[in-house]
């Protein structure tokens, strides 16, 4: 049962991560500051925000899964500050690094 729960608040880390990643991707001025690109988002924009949410509401699910739900709100609101800490100190420093998500972007 340990396995399992350490399993889900894995995935529950890295699907915050990756929401909030996606969702700052789909602004244009971290899109630019990502990918170098000047050219408008389109309708990449809303696949991106769609990701963002998906992730986000994954994050919460795989919380659910891990623990009881009193248990799994608080865990999933400090997995939603580390995520877009996370994601807020890469675009600061690193922001090249997110390029991954979103390859055929440029």
């Amino acid at each position: 049962m340990a396995d399992s729960t350490s399993m889900f608040l894995s995935l529950a880390a890295v699907s915050a991560l990756l929401g909030f990643a996606w969702l700052a991707l789909a602004m244009d001025v971290h899109w630019q500051q990502v990918l170098g690109s000047k050219a408008p988002l389109g309708v990449s924009r809303a696949v991106l925000r769609t990701l963002g949410v998906g992730g986000l509401t994954a994050s919460a699910l795989f919380c659910f899964l891990a623990d009881r739900p009193t248990m799994a709100i608080l865990v999933w609101l400090m997995l939603l500050a580390g995520g877009a800490l996370l994601t807020a100190f890469t675009l600061a420093w690193r922001p090249r690094l997110l390029r991954v998500l979103w390859p055929w972007g440029s």
